[in-house]
C-alpha cells in the first residue's frame, strides 16, 4: 500500500479520530442552567470526536450519568438492534435503556448541558465528578460518587479476582 494513497488516508483519518480509552477522573460544578465545562483533559481527549456528538443516557446500574461518543453509542445500538423485539423482555430491555437517552453536542464554551430530567435522575446538584469508564464518562454527582468509591474500596479486591482472575491475558496482551 503506498503511504500517500487514499486507502492510507483514510484510514489514518479514522484512526486519529477514534475513541478507545478514556482517562481520568475531574472535578467541576454546574451552573444554573445546568451545564458543566467538560475538563480540559477530558475535551483533549475527545476533541476527535466532538463534531460528531454525544449521547447522553442513565445509568443501568447507579444514579450516573453516561455520556457516550456517537461512535461508541452506535457500537451498543447496533448489539441492541439484535435483539428479537417480539420476546417481552427483550422489548422491556430496550425500552428502559434507552429511556431519557439525549443526543447533546459541547457549546461552543465547551459546556454541555445536563437535561432536567436526567439532572434529577442522578441527583446532580452542583459539585460534579467526571469519570472515565473506558470508552465513555460517567457524570456524577460528587457525593454519590464518593460514596459509591467509597463503598466498592472494601470488596474490590475480592472483585478484581472474580471479574478479572479467571482472563487468560497475554504477556504482551493488554486486557
Amino acid at each position: 500500500m503506498v503511504k500517500g494513497g487514499k486507502i492510507f488516508y483514510i484510514f489514518d483519518l479514522l484512526y486519529q479520530i477514534r475513541v478507545d480509552v478514556l482517562i481520568g477522573t475531574y472535578e467541576c460544578k454546574t451552573d444554573a442552567k445546568g451545564r458543566v465545562m467538560l475538563a480540559a483533559g477530558l475535551k483533549k481527549q475527545v476533541e476527535g470526536v466532538v463534531h460528531e456528538g454525544f449521547v447522553l443516557k442513565r445509568s443501568v446500574f447507579q444514579p450516573c450519568l453516561e455520556l457516550y461518543p456517537m461512535a461508541e453509542w452506535n457500537k451498543v445500538m447496533a448489539q441492541v438492534g439484535k435483539l428479537n423485539r417480539f420476546v417481552k423482555k427483550n422489548n422491556d430491555f430496550i425500552r428502559v435503556f434507552t429511556a431519557g437517552v439525549k443526543k447533546v453536542e459541547l457549546d461552543a464554551s465547551g459546556r454541555l448541558l445536563l437535561p432536567k430530567d436526567l439532572l434529577a435522575f442522578s441527583k446532580i446538584k452542583k459539585e460534579v465528578v467526571l469519570s472515565s469508564a473506558v470508552a465513555i464518562i460517567e457524570i456524577w454527582d460528587k457525593d454519590l460518587y464518593e460514596n459509591a468509591i467509597n463503598s466498592a474500596v472494601d470488596d474490590f479486591a475480592e472483585l478484581a479476582e472474580q471479574v478479572m482472575g479467571g482472563l487468560n491475558i497475554e504477556e504482551n496482551e493488554l486486557p
